[in-house]
């Protein structure tokens, strides 16, 4: 995937997080439709946490040489940082605007910056172009999931 590719897809899942909860009621958004399964606002929580700690990566990795990029567990996030006290739109909305605001000091960066390199504490060497592409895949992962909810949610 092209640099210019991959940063208007990444841009493109902010608008379609947006998209996945309008419409959707407090109750539906704190719904369980798949039991054992977090709920709509669980999943666009855990999107906005990841997402704030995809974007810190990356410009750690633009910023420094070979960051420590340490490893978040979700399931501690979902227990202890409040998400059913949360407000989805707001969470979409964060998501989207963190997008942008990376996909412009991407677009910003020299072709040599996309082989800067931190170091995760569980996967170890990650180039600036896999952290972009785990962060689209993850979103993308999560989007299956909220269309399914919302979906078994409308049925």
């Amino acid at each position: 995937m092209g640099n210019a590719k991959g940063i208007d897809t990444y841009l493109a899942g902010g608008e379609a997080v947006v998209q996945a909860v309008d419409g959707l009621s407090a109750a539906q958004l704190r719904a369980r439709p798949i039991p054992g399964k977090w709920s709509c606002l669980e999943v666009i929580c855990h999107l906005a946490d990841s997402e704030a700690l995809f974007a810190d990566r990356m410009k750690r990795v633009l910023a420094e040489d070979r960051p420590a990029l340490p490893f978040a567990d979700p399931h501690r996030y979902v227990a202890a940082l409040a998400y059913h006290e949360r407000d989805a739109h707001e969470e979409a909305e964060f998501i989207r605007l963190v997008r942008r605001q990376m996909a412009r000091i991407l677009r910003a960066q020299p072709v040599e910056a996309w082989q800067r390199v931190g170091v995760h504490s569980e996967e170890g060497e990650r180039t600036l172009e896999q952290l972009l592409l785990k962060a689209i895949d993850h979103l993308d992962h999560h989007l299956t999931h909220l269309r399914d909810k919302r979906q078994s949610l409308q049925s």
